[in-house]
């Protein structure tokens, strides 16, 4: 499998686990009208991030169960 090909794969696994991954981060919705500040975002970056680890690890301890 190429860089290329490694990459577009993860893209598609992250776009999968998405609504996995914000359900797990359980981060609000900002208010209409209202923006979050910078240091704002990058808290919700970071937990998303954290939110990803946990759905992959999720669906790994299933898919691995589930062939057990």
């Amino acid at each position: 499998m190429t860089d290329v090909e490694r990459i577009q794969q993860r893209a598609r696994e992250f776009q999968a686990l998405l609504p996995l991954i914000l359900e797990l981060a359980g981060l609000p919705r900002a208010e209409p009208g209202r923006y979050f500040t910078p240091e704002q975002l990058e808290a919700r970056a970071v937990t998303i991030r954290h939110a990803y680890k946990v759905a992959r690890q999720l669906v790994n301890e299933i898919v691995v169960q589930g062939a057990s």
